[in-house]
């Protein structure tokens, strides 16, 4: 069974990290279908996981289609507050059809990846944005060096951050009225992605319990990334199923500092000789 969701505080930013497509095998098909596993920080992770526990909730959930319909299985009908995401279309729709109870915070660090990746056929323009959001991660550096709370850290990016990010915008906007980038170029292509979703992007400069970007469940996901890359496939859904499971126990373990092959051989080894009283 997979773990449920607690009650969501209301107004709390929540996280949500890409999908990780795998194949699973269909029961009615003999061919390979799309699945993806996706992760949600559970809510006692929502807006303190920098500045309080410092902890982490990792919930991966196993999903046979990458439809809008999923999140509805995923975040709670009663949630109302701020979703971190990727630039991925599912969640815009999916926010769309919560009728404004949810905003979408955006993720700089795929906007800083998009322009890296577009240094090498426009070192000056891409190197000059790679620069402005670089200055953006060093004010968040100090801030975390501060162990700064909410208050501060919307206080400072009003006054250090919101400036570059108001900068950057003038420039794209310049750039892509200039009409010299093709849409099918890497820099044409970032600047595309950069201002689609730019609302989002500036969501983090006024509330302090935003990060600025998604990477806390990004590093999350990681081992599903490259684990997919080892072995393809999960069976069928429900292995699928099982898989997310196990990624959700070992992963929380990491979060809270224990060795997840001594949690899981202690937890075996003890389980099977406890009543059902007995466990929590």
């Amino acid at each position: 069974m997979s773990a449920p969701f607690a009650p969501v505080v209301p107004l709390r930013p929540w996280r949500c990290a890409p999908r990780t497509p795998f194949h699973h095998r269909g029961k009615s098909s003999p061919g390979q279908r799309p699945g993806e596993t996706r992760i949600y920080p559970g809510p006692t992770a929502i807006s303190d996981c920098r500045y309080a526990k410092g902890i982490i909730v990792v919930d991966h959930r196993w999903e046979t289609s990458r439809a809008t319909a999923c999140l509805d299985h995923l975040v709670p009908v009663n949630f109302r507050g701020t979703l971190q995401c990727d630039g991925y279309a599912a969640y815009r729709a999916f926010a769309n059809g919560r009728s404004g109870a949810i905003e979408l915070a955006g993720c700089w660090a795929h906007v800083r990846r998009k322009f890296y990746e577009a240094l090498e056929s426009s070192p000056r323009t891409s190197g000059w944005i790679v620069r402005q959001i670089q200055h953006l991660y060093r004010i968040e550096a100090g801030l975390r060096e501060q162990r700064a709370g909410p208050q501060l850290r919307a206080a400072v990016r009003a006054h250090q951050s919101r400036p570059i990010v108001a900068r950057l915008e003038r420039v794209l906007l310049r750039l892509k009225a200039g009409g010299r980038q093709l849409p099918q170029s890497l820099l044409g292509g970032a600047m595309d992605y950069a201002l689609g979703q730019w609302r989002t992007l500036k969501v983090y400069l006024a509330d302090g319990r935003v990060e600025i970007d998604n990477s806390l469940v990004e590093n999350a996901i990681r081992p599903t990334a490259i684990g997919k890359k080892n072995w393809l496939f999960v069976g069928d859904a429900d292995a699928g199923e099982r898989s997310a499971i196990i990624y959700t126990v070992i992963e929380s373990c990491r979060r809270r500092g224990l060795d997840p092959y001594a949690y899981l051989r202690e937890i075996l080894t003890r389980l099977p000789r406890m009543t059902s009283r007995q466990i929590p």
